[in-house]
């Protein structure tokens, strides 16, 4: 008897884009769908896995590094792989999404890494995950460029010397691609961002002297790194170039996982490249995983947990010293300062602090950084400059005096800070105003000259669910209740209302970014992301 025949995948929903056939190639389409039967089964079990460990934590209130891992840890024989030529300058790395202005503007940028962002910094429309492959290769064929309507200037890429290394980061484990289906089954979107870019693409970058790289964000488990591991295994084989090929940086941004660095670069050794600290994503999985922990894992507001809070050096103390005893690059965190066209005096105070923040991640050994704005690329590229000077990374310096114990990563009450009434209402202003964005399509979006992400939002709605179910306190004396989080939210509906007139208030999702917000901030059970019920209501 014959195997079954293979099943297709299928396009679901979808209003056919422009030039859409580039990207959704049968050959393309037949690589996901293989993707999707051989691991998809195993990212379910992965997925049922972050369940169960999120009810121990719930039931113990601590986390420790792993007793089955500990000959890993203690076996300083193993490094990752050395890096490629095209990643081994990292200093400075600008982020943003794939559309086709920002693309350009990026890969020009003056940074040495451009992140190509197909997750928090992009709402996953169809329009946004077809064009942003598209927009991808067609810079690799320098088929691209950008008139702006609006002002007429035009924009072009530099020359091929002068450009960023692309590193795409493909959607987490935890969401699915609802246009795309096998046996009436969405697939998961990390496949389909990963598959498409990789057929496409991988043999067309190693002809330019680079390769298929990327960032894997919300890693909870070296079991999650492991899978991906597979998928690059297999991927290789797929389409016929050399095994190691593909190099990954993880984000260290679950508290899990930062329990796991070692594990984690030693599951993907052969392919890693490093681990960056991604700061908003990993104060909202501390407060996810902790969240009926009692009053000391209750976060203050979220700007007043700095770097320099304690927990926070342990968590990138350790990041470094992990990443430099394995041969890896350490990449710190987000600058994500917008400077203001209006105001040099805001630009000003907040340039000081960028170059404070950088001149200490280039102190403690990181690599390099992340700026979400081409304008910051300066100022970090001086701050590693000055440390690094013609070197291509400090690699070398093996930070052998930290030593962060388990308790460390999660002493939330040794900083000193407490939760305010300010606090609440940027957390509501931002939740609203960022979530009506992303419902519209975008997902970076600049709040009160900070490029927010979906990272921001969940931090937001998360604090206001902590400090609920916590019954905090605030500085002037009011207790945290859902009445007062409606209160906070609708005067800031009523003063978005005033601010941009009735017309644009109507033509917006005002009303559907305050009630989502609420929706998540208040109920009972906890949303794990909230770009899953979001997505529900996105429209394209």
């Amino acid at each position: 008897m014959s195997a079954p025949a293979p099943s297709t995948l299928a396009i679901v929903d979808a209003e056919p884009l422009p030039r859409q056939e580039e990207v959704l190639t049968d050959a393309a389409l037949a690589f996901v769908a293989e993707l999707h039967r051989r691991f998809t089964p195993r990212r379910d079990e992965l997925l049922a896995r972050r369940a169960e460990r999120r009810a121990e934590i719930a039931r113990t209130s601590t986390l420790d590094f792993l007793p089955e891992t500990a000959a890993i840890r203690a076996d300083d024989s193993w490094k990752v792989a050395p890096a490629p030529a095209a990643l081994q300058d990292r200093r400075v790395e600008i982020t943003g999404p794939t559309d086709r202005k920002m693309t350009i503007n990026a890969l020009n940028s003056g940074a040495k890494v451009w992140l190509a962002d197909f997750e928090d910094a992009s709402a996953p429309t169809w329009e946004n995950v077809v064009l942003g492959q598209l927009n991808l290769a067609s810079a690799y064929t320098r088929t691209i460029d950008f008139t702006d309507e609006r002002t007429g200037k035009s924009y072009a890429l530099r020359p091929d010397a002068e450009l960023a290394t692309v590193v795409m980061r493909p959607r987490g484990w935890h969401l699915d691609e609802r246009h795309l289906q096998v046996d009436g089954r969405p697939v998961p979107g990390a496949l389909v961002d990963f598959g498409l870019y990789f057929f496409h693409n991988a043999q067309r970058l190693l002809d330019l002297g680079k390769g298929p790289y990327f960032y894997l964000p919300k890693t909870e488990s070296h079991l999650e790194a492991r899978l991906w591991n597979e998928v690059f295994v297999f991927a290789q084989d797929y389409v016929g170039i050399p095994q190691g090929t593909v190099r990954a940086t993880v984000l260290i941004e679950t508290i899990t996982a930062a329990y796991e660095m070692e594990e984690i670069l030693y599951e993907l050794r052969d392919h890693a490249s490093g681990l960056n600290a991604g700061r908003w994503d990993y104060l909202f999985s501390i407060v996810k995983n902790f969240r009926d922990g009692g009053a000391k894992f209750v976060l203050p507001d979220r700007n007043a947990v700095t770097m320099t809070a304690p927990f926070m050096r342990a968590y990138t103390e350790l990041l470094v010293r992990t990443c430099h005893k394995r041969g890896a690059h350490a990449i710190g965190g987000m600058a994500a300062f917008i400077p203001s066209r209006r105001d040099a005096e805001v630009n000003k105070v907040a340039f000081e602090k960028v170059r404070a923040d950088k001149d200490r991640e280039a102190g403690d050994g990181f690599d390099g950084s992340w700026v979400a704005h081409p304008d910051l690329v300066p100022i970090a590229m001086e701050s590693f400059d000055k440390i690094l000077g013609d070197k291509p990374n400090q690699k070398d310096r093996l930070r052998e005096d930290v030593d962060v114990k388990a308790a460390d990563l999660i002493a939330i009450d040794s900083l000193d800070a407490k939760p305010t009434y300010a606090g609440l209402v940027n957390a509501v202003q931002v939740g609203i105003r960022y979530i009506e964005a992303w419902l519209r399509g975008l997902g970076a979006v600049a709040i009160f000259n900070l490029m927010e992400d979906a990272a921001t939002a969940e931090i937001s709605r998360s604090q206001i669910w902590q400090w609920i179910n916590a019954e905090v306190v605030l500085d002037n004396g009011e207790r945290v209740t859902a009445d007062l989080a409606r209160k906070v939210a609708a005067e800031e509906l009523a003063g978005i209302r005033a601010e941009i007139g009735d017309d644009a208030f109507a033509a917006g999702n005002w009303q559907q970014a305050h009630d989502l917000l609420l929706t998540v901030s208040l109920d009972e059970d906890y949303a794990d992301f909230l770009t899953l019920p979001a997505y529900e209501q996105l429209k394209g």
